[in-house]
């Protein structure tokens, strides 16, 4: 993309056309290059767009329908290097499966290497064994941090090689990146950070894969790395050099789940195109598969033209690229954030809506606004799935470490996350207290006052193995029931998950840091931060692997939570609806589902982690009791809605599908598409605005009605602009 522009984009534009430039390729065979207005691809300019799908999260079966030509990813060190020297690349973490699908798809990819990745990941995606490397400091000028991350990206970069995976190579990864979003860090940092970035670079492009490197979200990514934009805005941005592209790596389509402040929820949906079943969020699917399409009409013009800007109003400005071929495309916009304008362009009239951009591929006929969304509504919901047989549940009720042997015995507290290494959110403190029977409390009534402040998440308090609270905070602090002689104080400190950004995040700390102290005794106040404590890593139900198949036979379990169950029919999206449950962990087959939460209220449940119908399937919920109300639910879609504009006076018309074998051709008609989801089918017209679109729709997963007079018994109001509305109902 052009950086030398001389006007200024005002917000909308730009992130229109970040949107739209995202990446723009040319090339020449052997390998590929950029400058000032593309990246160079097999001698061909074009525009690809990329969507982003994280191979451990998800898969990219749908991304191509979109209208994606470039799925990018980035690597996750943790799951790949979980112990040192240890690598791990298969199931969900088979980077080179995933890669190949890509390919088969015919997709390209951008390897986002990082390997820092942020991602809202565990840690960041660094293994948390690097945490206790001698003299390491995450991300800055630090030898044994550069050693590690080198031999690291050497490990991935040599993989790609040996698969033949990169462009040059023949294979399908055109872009790769080295750190994430570091500018701020280095900012921070100052000069050491500027060392590592340099040195990044550095070591980046010395691995020599034969495509070009990108730092985002970092202004002064060293030469000839490439600096990119993430945001929901780009309108700021442009390249720190001017024979580098523009380029928009992040265009955030919404934000993840979070619950209490800093939180993620283990669902990471994002409110993203597809969502986290798989399913088309409409209409934010229509309507960016449709700028998408209208995006390929622009492509000639697009690359090989410069845009001329030219002022219709006082809000008004058309910007016109016109191909040396002959072709013109253009963008007509109105940045007035309120009213209506009609303009004139090429002596046709054109309304543009309140804070808008209008897509013209043949600088005549408007084929996408962004304000109007010609994409169907969908409105789903999740309902009851009938289970064979039920649920039927089973409970090991798990003693408190005061009941069973400890792992070890210390003074004093000790740092949950050093002490675990992150290998289970659970780490038992137990201390034992001395009452003396004169103690006043026992003949005012009044208890003493336990406090424990916990560097979180979440902290369960045993007095005498009785459970006197949980508490999802970092301070616990009420009156506890003694007795004379000696008392048992248990802990149970939960993580939630490691930090993953920010300066130093290696140094936050979890787990009960202190201090603990009883208050209300004679003596006044007792600290008991450094007695002596018992550690035990991790619940016994872990140890014996409860979650798996074969595990779940070793103890003898009561009525509870864990059931057997045969899976619904059919390969509809599944969750479990956890409304009555408070913090769990939720296994299926031996496969973590994840963390669960009150303020997350379904989990979804991959379809294919259930085994056959026939086989059995084993759920494993942990850590608090199961109440009434757990059950799977099945999406069902229940409404569709879809809204068009027809023609006036031939003079302009919304979306509808308008795509001629890559350009326009005769008479634009919109349709109307309405889709029902997978196994699905119309079973009703609810309501039309006007026509009879049953005949054609009825009965079918998927119907067009062609928006044209004759469909619908003719023009009542010739030349007046009119909407048809379809809502349908899927079953």
């Amino acid at each position: 993309m052009a950086t030398n522009y001389n006007f200024k984009l005002p917000i909308m534009w730009n992130v229109l056309l970040a949107a739209l430039l995202a990446y723009w390729v040319c090339s020449v065979t052997a390998s590929v290059s950029y400058d000032s207005k593309a990246i160079t691809i097999n001698g061909q300019r074009r525009i690809l767009i990329s969507g982003s799908i994280h191979y451990p999260r998800s898969s990219p079966e749908k991304a191509k329908e979109g209208g994606i030509d470039v799925i990018q990813t980035y690597v996750f060190w943790n799951g790949h290097e979980p112990a040192p020297g240890k690598y791990y690349f298969e199931g969900n973490y088979d980077l080179v499966k995933f890669i190949k699908l890509v390919k088969q798809a015919g997709l390209y990819v951008h390897l986002r290497i990082g390997p820092y990745v942020c991602a809202e990941w565990n840690f960041g995606g660094f293994p948390v064994w690097l945490k206790y490397i001698p003299g390491i400091n995450f991300r800055t000028n630090n030898g044994p941090f550069k050693a590690q991350m080198q031999r690291f990206t050497e490990k991935i970069v040599g993989m790609m090689k040996a698969e033949r995976l990169f462009e040059s190579q023949g294979g399908p990864i055109i872009l790769s990146q080295i750190e994430n979003e570091y500018g701020p860090m280095e900012y921070e940092l100052g000069a050491p950070g500027k060392a590592y970035s340099d040195w990044a670079a550095k070591m980046a492009v010395g691995l020599g894969t034969g495509v070009p490197w990108v730092m985002c979200k970092q202004d002064d990514a060293p030469d000839p790395i490439i600096n990119t934009c993430n945001g929901f805005y780009c309108d700021y941005f442009s390249p720190n050099k001017a024979y580098k592209p523009k380029m928009w790596t992040e265009a955030w389509t919404g934000w993840y789940t979070e619950f209490g402040g800093p939180f993620v929820a283990t669902s990471y949906d994002y409110d993203a195109p597809l969502d986290e079943y798989g399913l088309k969020r409409q209409p934010k699917w229509g309507h960016l598969k449709d700028l998408h399409r209208a995006i390929k009409l622009l492509e000639p013009a697009l690359v090989n033209g410069d845009p001329t800007v030219i002022r219709l109003g006082l809000y008004e400005e058309a910007h016109v690229f016109n191909n040396k071929a002959g072709g013109c495309a253009a963008f007509l916009s109105n940045y007035n954030p309120k009213s209506y304008s009609k303009v004139a362009f090429r002596n046709m009239n054109y309304n543009l809506p309140p804070w808008s951009i209008s897509i013209l591929p043949d600088c005549k006929n408007t084929v996408y606004n962004t304000a109007r969304v010609g994409a169907q509504v969908s409105r789903k919901k999740m309902v009851p799935v009938p289970m064979l047989g039920g649920f039927s549940w089973q409970a090991y009720n798990e003693e408190t470490a005061s009941d069973v042997d400890s792992s070890f015995t210390m003074v004093g507290l000790l740092e949950q996350i050093n002490t675990t290494r992150d290998a289970t959110d659970y780490l038992w403190y137990t201390t034992d207290v001395k009452i003396d029977h004169s103690e006043g409390f026992f003949r005012n009534g009044k208890s003493p006052v336990l406090t424990v402040l916990s560097a979180g998440h979440t902290l369960h308090v045993f007095v005498n193995g009785q459970l006197s609270g949980e508490f999802p905070k970092i301070t616990f602090s009420q009156g506890v029931d003694l007795r004379a002689g000696i008392n048992t104080i248990s802990l149970l400190s939960i993580a939630v998950g490691l930090p993953n950004v920010g300066p130093h995040f290696e140094t936050w700390n979890a787990g009960i840091l202190g201090p603990v102290t009883l208050n209300g005794l004679n003596e006044g106040r007792r600290d008991l931060s450094w007695q002596k404590w018992s550690y035990k890593i991790g619940l016994k139900g872990e140890a014996l692997n409860l979650h798996s198949l074969s595990g779940s036979s070793s103890v003898e379990w009561a009525q509870g939570s864990f059931t057997t169950f045969n899976a619904p029919g059919g390969n509809a999206p599944l969750a479990l609806d956890m409304n009555s449950m408070g913090k769990v962990q939720i296994w299926i087959n031996g496969q973590s589902i994840g963390r669960h939460w009150p303020a997350y209220l379904e989990i979804v449940v991959p379809v294919t982690m259930l085994e056959h119908l026939m086989r059995k399937n084993v759920e494993l919920i942990v850590e608090r009791h199961l109440k009434d109300g757990i059950m799977f639910l099945g999406h069902c879609s229940t409404r569709l809605e879809t809204c068009w504009l027809c023609l006036r006076n031939g003079a302009e018309i919304q979306m509808g599908f308008l795509w001629f074998a890559e350009k326009l051709t005769g008479p634009l008609r919109p349709k109307v598409h309405l889709e029902c989801d997978a196994g699905q089918k119309i079973s009703a017209i609810k309501f039309a605005s006007f026509g009879t679109p049953e005949r054609l729709c009825v009965a079918q997963n998927f119907c067009t009605v062609t928006v044209a007079p004759e469909m619908f018994g003719g023009d009542p109001c010739p030349g007046v602009m009119k909407k048809l509305s379809v809502e349908v109902v899927c079953s």
